[in-house]
């Protein structure tokens, strides 16, 4: 692989990562509304972390003069979220699904300071959907390697 395709490989796996910053933080906007007003700090929290993932991946693709990924309009629950369980359930998603993200970048990123960024992204990831496992009644909490599959 030449030293354009990793950097182009790197990327798109920013680009990716972004796409999935945006749904999180649409979808904590869900996993907040049903939530009670006295355990929405997690979900407020959460929300600001990935908002500030996503403004730092929009920097570094301006940086490379690589067209960020606009949100969309709106995304596809995985499933009716009615219930606190659920709203936890729905975090785990989101948060799993931003990990899976993160580990493309860490094995196609072309900069030490963006594995940098990606170890310190799927640590955040994985911190709090280990709360957010617990607070859904999953088992096991954690995970060995988080943004990658288990099995």
């Amino acid at each position: 692989m030449t030293a354009g395709d990793t950097a182009g490989a790197g990327t798109a796996a920013l680009r990716e990562a972004l796409a999935a910053e945006h749904a999180a933080v649409w979808g904590y906007g869900t996993v907040g509304a049903a939530l009670p007003p006295e355990a929405r700090a997690g979900a407020v929290a959460a929300e600001l972390a990935h908002r500030g993932l996503r403004d730092v991946l929009v920097a570094l693709l301006e940086d490379r003069d690589a067209e960020p990924v606009p949100a969309e309009a709106g995304y596809r629950l995985p499933f009716p979220v009615l219930s606190p369980v659920d709203a936890a359930a729905l975090a785990v998603v989101l948060e799993e699904g931003v990990a899976e993200a993160w580990a493309v970048v860490l094995d196609r990123a072309d900069q030490g300071t963006v594995r940098r960024l990606a170890v310190d992204a799927l640590g955040g990831t994985e911190t709090r959907a280990v709360a957010w496992r617990a607070a859904a009644g999953q088992t096991p909490v954690t995970r060995a390697l988080p943004g990658l599959s288990p099995t």
